[in-house]
């Protein structure tokens, strides 16, 4: 059983920085494309960042591309989200998924879930 553990959430002022990091568990974790996804209150969990098993291929919703970046280090089993020039639209649960697939924007594509960590970004 895949077990995704996220941490790093917390809250920070308008223009602060994060880094949230997901450990995975039970599984080999390079087999996996890892996402981020986030959900507001009242909001549909929406997409953040995907990156490739093992060439570091990237890909980043619009509303976070040039401030966000997806990385992981297969050898520690972590994906990582650095979060840079927070804005209070930011503020969600953050989760980390694991796919067996091609992986993608669609949270359909995803097998794995962590439970998430909590970003709030004050103005």
């Amino acid at each position: 059983q895949v077990q995704l553990i996220e941490s790093g959430g917390g809250l920070v002022q308008a223009g602060g920085s994060l880094r949230l990091s997901c450990v995975a568990s039970g599984t080999t974790f390079n087999k996996y494309v890892m996402g981020w996804f986030r959900q507001a209150p009242g909001k549909e969990r929406e997409f953040v960042a995907t990156i490739s098993r093992s060439d570091g291929e990237m890909r980043q919703a619009d509303s976070v591309r040039g401030r966000f970046t997806i990385s992981r280090d297969n050898a520690e089993n972590t994906v990582y989200l650095q979060m840079n020039n927070l804005q209070p639209e930011d503020s969600a649960v953050y989760y980390c998924a694991a796919s067996q697939r091609t992986g993608s924007s669609l949270k359909e594509e995803y097998n794995y879930w962590g439970r998430g960590t909590q970003v709030t970004v004050s103005s």
